[in-house]
């Protein structure tokens, strides 16, 4: 992947941080976006290049038209064009509410940072991957999006991520001639630090939700996304992936006698 362009939204921290430092390590050049997390983004930045390859770092909120567009036109200016792009980006709201008890505002923003957003930054540099005959995209969803259950007390994400996966599989579909992959990557329940530690990190954590027993880590997130980012990646498009110890966000676990 060396002189390759890799954008990845919403990569200041955790799972899009080890994300982005995975593809630095492969020899891309990064754009790392941020909104909030300016310092966080800048000391990234630093890190990637002291990798030997170049950084950038802008802020812009994926759910803003006019900002998605000024963060491509920005990293196309500094960088050139995008040959990797990463949509880790979107917003989520943790606590529980049924769906008549969210604004119109957090709709709105919810739809528009996970699904609206997302399909306008893939229309946005598919021009140049198709030039280049070349490009990866990658989409993220949350476990077993790909079918389509009802996830009650989630109804804006979870419509706008389900609306992710029809879309993934069609861009797949309609790209695959010009050189370009299109996937989703589905992560289990990886929360807090463990998003920007290593598989070795994290392998003596027990957790009693997942069936696989261990913690996830944004390693095992990083390392999957890497692989299918690769020149002889090319075959493996349209697929959703869970990569999720096996856990299901849904349904409760189900623990052996």
């Amino acid at each position: 992947m060396k002189g390759k362009v890799a954008l990845v939204t919403g990569s200041a921290t955790g799972l899009g941080k080890m994300t982005a430092l995975s593809l630095a390590r492969q020899g891309c050049n990064m754009a790392i976006n941020y909104v909030n997390s300016k310092d966080e983004a800048e000391a990234l930045s630093r890190e990637i290049e002291g990798l030997g390859v170049k950084s950038i770092a802008i802020k812009a909120d994926i759910a803003s038209e006019l900002e998605l567009y000024s963060l491509v036109d920005q990293t196309e200016d500094r960088l050139g064009s995008v040959d990797i792009l990463v949509n880790n980006a979107g917003p989520f709201i943790r606590e529980r509410r049924l769906f008549s008890e969210y604004t119109r505002d957090e709709i709105v923003h919810m739809v528009n940072g996970n699904l609206t957003g997302v399909m306008l930054l893939d229309h946005r540099v598919l021009p140049a991957m198709r030039a280049k005959k070349w490009g990866r995209v990658i989409h993220f969803g949350f476990g077993h999006a790909g079918e389509a259950r009802a996830w009650p007390q989630r109804a804006a994400y979870a419509a706008a991520k389900v609306g992710l996966v029809s879309f993934t599989k069609t861009l797949a579909v309609e790209e695959a001639p010009y050189g370009i992959t299109v996937n989703m990557i589905c992560p289990g329940d990886i929360r807090g630090a463990n998003k920007e530690k290593s598989i070795d990190e994290v392998s003596g954590i027990q957790d009693g939700l997942t069936p696989r027993g261990r913690s996830g880590s944004g390693e095992d997130i990083a390392r999957v996304i890497e692989y299918l980012c690769l020149d002889q990646s090319d075959f493996i498009t349209g697929n959703i992936m869970d990569i999720s110890g096996g856990l299901d966000p849904i349904r409760p676990l189900i623990k052996p006698e």
